[in-house]
């Protein structure tokens, strides 16, 4: 069994950014869990699927997000999921909102995996950092976070299915939204 999940996967430029922040995370805080995935937005949480049969995934959710429509995100501002996870905010239309709904519907019906409180409770941001933050340094590192002051546009032409291979999240395919 393999473990996946679907993101978002912003452009080049956006990518770079973002990770350059994380790097800096990691150089004055050690704060380094972050940096094993690519920066993305999360649209269905990670899951396990039989690996012998990734190619039909492939093609199942090909066929569904081909027919969704480009939408813009903007990413501006900070925020945090209590002391444990620091993230950019996303400013989003409601076309993603719907957009993930569908995912999780799709996948608990098409795909019959079972949903996630995270599914249900969906709130689109890009994860700067998590999971290794030492005692008493969160305040310091969103504070580091927030002077960053990461604005960015994007729009989203295209959703990625990630794998873990070796402890690191990759991508083993991309899908194209209609214009």
């Amino acid at each position: 069994m393999g473990k996946y999940f679907l993101a978002i996967v912003p452009d080049e430029a956006i990518c770079d950014e973002v990770t350059i922040l994380k790097e800096q995370l990691r150089d004055s805080f050690g704060l380094k869990y972050a940096l094993r995935s690519p920066p993305h937005i999360t649209l269905k949480m990670p899951f396990v699927h039989n690996e012998k049969k990734e190619g039909e995934l492939i093609k199942a959710l090909e066929a569904y997000i081909n027919n969704i429509k480009s939408f813009p995100l903007i990413i501006r501002g900070v925020g945090s999921f209590g002391s444990r996870v620091a993230f950019l905010k996303l400013r989003y239309p409601p076309e993603l909102k719907v957009f993930q709904h569908g995912l999780v519907d799709f996948f608990k019906r098409r795909l019959k995996k079972n949903l996630e409180l995270s599914d249900t409770n969906y709130y689109p941001h890009l994860t700067v950092a998590f999971k290794d933050f030492k005692k008493g340094q969160f305040e310091d590192v969103m504070a580091f976070v927030k002077d960053a002051k990461v604005k960015q546009s994007l729009q989203v032409h295209q959703v990625s299915l990630l794998k873990k291979v070796d402890g690191r999240w990759l991508r083993i395919a991309d899908f194209q939204l209609t214009n």
